[in-house]
């Protein structure tokens, strides 16, 4: 359902925009004013998602929590972009050099699609494209991220007395914001765009969590626990008691109503439904959502086909390793074999998971220098996710600052370490999570400052999701996947995307229930009931967001193989300063590896545009 004050907002945008077109010639931009027109964006977008500013190191807006909730605030934003796209009208593109050109086609993109998202109701910029009225979700939104920078090991820093009262600010904001969402759920509810009943259910205790009668007992109280060693010591009484009433008065009081409206009012109208689809204009925001997670013009129906047909190839794969193994039984017992066998669950602690993560990067760190001759100088750590999120969290990566205040972090969520098993993937997961896959290609984004900022700190998930999934492809030139098991655990994710190109378009268009999308799951991997449940309400709760990972892995697959054969088998492998030629045409996997990751992230079609000069330059 639109926002007609909104869309009537855009058609005037856009009017003037066409009538700013007319007259272009007369005012076409000088191509040196490019850069300043994107440093003047970057700079009034960080006021707008302060929150995301402070997750990119910028510690200019860490007291300001803005009330994304608002009619006003929407209205905002599409003045905002529409603002710069026709700015960017202005400059001719041809006129532009290469690097010009690719920034002037992602910013085009990027600012085209927020437009798009906000005519359709659907805020692109926050934690996730989310419709306004439906806030949050059991797998995000600000209730579960304020609680991640508020813990005190997040991106919000608390080094100094400054840094603990930029936080009060934000908390000061919460309330209202709670207030705001409630409200927009409400709207929601009387339009009929609401949640599933199965996600609101997950929903009232994550915020009933948060709900404690002994400030020091709640997540936020972290900083208090942890003062520096350099903090004055004049600053700790008034700051703990600061923070003892900021937890009490205002944030226990917002995260109650939060969970006594979802279990009381909200949960009673919530759908029975599974897809999006249920919901009023619901199949034309979901090839929205489509469009804007895999950056292409795939339509649902080809992206369902293509997960079919993956299917069907991993499954051979996976016959092949079973029999390798030596395994009698078929495929769901040898599934079943390996979740449930306690050779697979070796592990006593928390840290003991841990350490054996940090083993496999040690592993793959002597080959790491054949693929890539650009590594990142942020740092990296492999911690557990915090207990407050863990039940609701899969693995993920939180990335550094560009300045190394801060390292990337691995987060691991282990509810119980005694049943951690080590087929799920462990290899490949760390390679997709970690190393060389989201850490290299975010913090080689980020540290290179030859990029306007709205490009260093930018994401596409079917480019980045994509390069993740494509780094579990490299585990045997790594030196990993030497054991069976392992390599079926790497078969076993890789199946897990082209399953989801299958659940998430059928739930989202071919009324797939929940129910139907956990089996299919659980009969294609090695996953348990809790696992594909999670998984799957994951994709309910976020649509689209799970075909990024497969299309674009298969998109940088597809580059490399059209470029092995264009330059031919060239001593991939080798680390050479310059790549240098030497006689005829040769592909270099390290140099292909590098120029994919210079640039940062972009739509799939810039992507291969950039690449095409590349390998043209290469010949």
């Amino acid at each position: 359902m639109k926002n007609l004050a909104l869309t009537g907002l855009l058609a005037a945008a856009l009017l003037a925009g066409c009538n700013q077109q007319k007259t272009t010639t007369a005012n076409t931009a000088d191509a040196k004013e490019l850069p300043a027109l994107f440093d003047t964006y970057w700079e009034e977008q960080a006021k707008l998602f302060p929150l995301a500013a402070t997750a990119q190191g910028d510690n200019r807006y860490n007291d300001q929590l803005p009330n994304d909730q608002t009619r006003a605030f929407r209205q905002s934003l599409a003045a905002f972009y529409q603002r710069y796209l026709t700015q960017l009208g202005r400059f001719e593109r041809e006129k532009l050099s290469a690097n010009d050109r690719t920034s002037y086609d992602i910013f085009q993109y990027d600012l085209q699609t927020r437009l798009d998202g906000l005519q359709q109701g659907i805020l692109v910029g926050s934690d996730y494209p989310a419709h306004w009225m439906i806030p949050f979700s059991q797998f995000g939104g600000l209730p579960i991220s304020l609680g991640q920078f508020g813990a005190g090991t997040g991106s919000q820093p608390f080094k100094t007395a400054k840094d603990y009262d930029n936080w009060l600010g934000r908390v000061h904001g919460f309330p209202v914001w709670a207030d705001s969402a409630i409200s927009n759920f409400r709207a929601g509810m009387r339009a009929s765009v609401v949640l599933p009943r199965a996600l609101v259910q997950k929903m009232i205790p994550q915020m009933r969590a948060l709900v404690v009668t002994d400030p020091a007992k709640s997540l936020f109280y972290g900083p208090i626990s942890t003062f520096p060693k350099d903090l004055a010591a004049a600053d700790r009484p008034r700051l703990t008691t600061a923070y003892q009433q900021a937890i009490g008065q205002e944030l226990v009081p917002a995260y109650r109503k939060l969970a006594d409206f979802l279990e009381q009012e909200y949960l009673p109208k919530a759908r029975a439904t599974t897809g999006i689809s249920a919901l009023p204009a619901g199949p034309e925001q979901y090839r929205f959502l489509v469009k804007y997670w895999t950056t292409t013009d795939k339509t649902p129906e080809e992206i369902y086909r293509t997960g079919r047909s993956e299917v069907a190839r991993i499954r051979t794969e996976m016959e092949r390793v079973k029999a390798q193994t030596g395994f009698k039984g078929d495929l769901k017992a040898f599934f079943e074999y390996m979740k449930t066998d306690r050779r697979f669950m070796p592990y006593k602690s928390p840290e003991q998971v841990l350490s054996a993560f940090r083993g496999i990067q040690a592993r793959i760190t002597p080959n790491l220098k054949k693929m890539f001759g650009r590594t990142p100088k942020t740092g990296f750590e492999v911690r557990q996710t915090e207990a407050f999120r863990a039940a609701s969290a899969s693995a993920e990566y939180n990335p550094g600052t560009p300045d190394g205040s801060r390292p990337g972090i691995f987060y691991v969520p282990i509810l119980d370490a005694t049943t951690f098993n080590t087929t799920s993937g462990m290899e490949s997961l760390f390679l997709h999570e970690a190393i060389p896959g989201h850490h290299y290609q975010v913090s080689l984004q980020q540290e290179n400052e030859s990029l306007p900022k709205f490009r260093r700190f930018a994401w596409y998930g079917a480019m980045g999701e994509g390069w993740a999934m494509y780094t579990e492809s490299l585990g045997k030139e790594l030196g990993l996947y030497t054991d069976p098991y392992q390599y079926m655990g790497a078969l076993g994710d890789e199946i897990h995307r082209a399953i989801r190109l299958v659940v998430d378009v059928g739930m989202h268009t071919q009324n797939l229930t929940r129910e139907q999308a956990i089996d299919y799951m659980m009969a294609n991997e090695a996953i348990g009931e809790q696992g594909a449940t999670a998984e799957i309400e994951r994709y309910m709760a976020i649509p689209g967001q799970a075909l990024s990972y497969k299309i674009g892995s298969l998109k940088i697959g597809e580059l490399r193989r059209k470029y092995e054969q264009q330059l031919g088998p060239g001593a991939a492998g080798k680390l050479r300063e310059k790549y240098p030629h030497q006689n005829g045409n040769h592909f270099h996997l390290n140099a292909f590896h590098d120029e994919l990751l210079r640039d940062g992230v972009m739509p799939l079609a810039v992507l291969e545009r950039k690449m095409d000069d590349w390998a043209a330059g290469e010949k």
